[in-house]
């Protein structure tokens, strides 16, 4: 059988998702006909039955199940490598992915530092909170991050670590404390053990108004006003922070802004 094309692959995929070749003809801008001859054709070349079809539905066969999953890696692994392909082209430029709210802690000391040294490109600082999944789909070259985030297939080097404190309201029965332990936040009714999405200044307006209770690294305590008090939390192992990036991904100018977070963080 010859090479499948992506083409057809988007077509099959559009079809299995909508289960209505109506309504995948109109998301791909093709016509209906166009597209049942195509799976017609996409079936005849794989040798299975991909559909069920009926005059009232269309239904996948366990062989279209399985070939749904298959393509959507397919079809995303195309799109990964034009993304790191174009990655890899821009080396006048680099892209640093980063929690929103470390622009005024540790990045902007590292990007300061790096400012300095010889022959620096302009950085482009994209703050999301999807930061392994930047890297991976080549929308960053570089990212901070926690080392307790999936690193798998990352390279990386250890900058700092960040003793834990909890972010309680001011009014809170223990924001008068010195320290906590890792009991006492966990008993808080408050506490969520996962700080929601969102960027560090919404965390503070979110604890602020006494809707939860947060435990993240003493780098946050800069940004906190006089709504929210940080207490040190006792037992809890460090946050540590690194800097991560593609293993198998090129990037030019990517070994000048390593080499300045190190001295930063030294």
């Amino acid at each position: 059988m010859d090479r499948l094309e992506t083409r057809e692959v988007s077509y099959f995929v559009a079809v299995a998702e909508n289960l209505h070749f109506g309504r995948a003809a109109e998301q791909l801008g093709i016509a209906q006909p166009g597209l049942s001859r195509a799976i017609g054709r996409l079936e005849r070349r794989m040798g299975v039955r991909l559909f069920e079809r009926t005059s009232r539905q269309v239904r996948l066969t366990r062989a279209g199940e399985v070939f749904l999953r298959e393509s959507r890696t397919v079809l995303a692994t195309v799109d990964d490598a034009v993304r790191r392909t174009q990655q890899a082209a821009r080396p006048d430029r680099l892209v640093v992915a980063a929690p929103a709210g470390t622009g005024t802690g540790l990045l902007s000391k590292v990007l300061e530092t790096y400012r300095r040294g010889p022959d620096p490109v302009p950085v482009e600082v994209r703050f999301t909170p999807d930061l392994v999944g930047a890297l991976r789909d080549g929308t960053a070259d570089l990212a901070l991050m926690c080392a307790g985030d999936d690193l798998d297939g990352l390279d990386t080097v250890d900058l700092l670590d960040e003793p834990p404190v909890a972010l309680l309201p001011a009014g809170h029965r223990l924001a008068h404390r010195r320290s906590l332990t890792a009991l006492d936040v966990r008993d808080e009714p408050l506490f969520h053990e996962h700080a929601p999405p969102v960027g560090l200044d919404e965390l503070i307006d979110r604890v602020a108004l006494g809707e939860l209770v947060v435990v993240l690294g003493e780098s946050a305590v800069p940004r906190l006003g006089p709504s929210v008090v940080a207490v040190p939390v006792l037992g809890t192992p460090n946050s540590r922070l690194v800097l991560a990036w593609p293993r198998a991904t090129p990037a030019a100018a990517r070994e000048g802004l390593v080499r300045a977070a190190l001295a930063t963080a030294r």
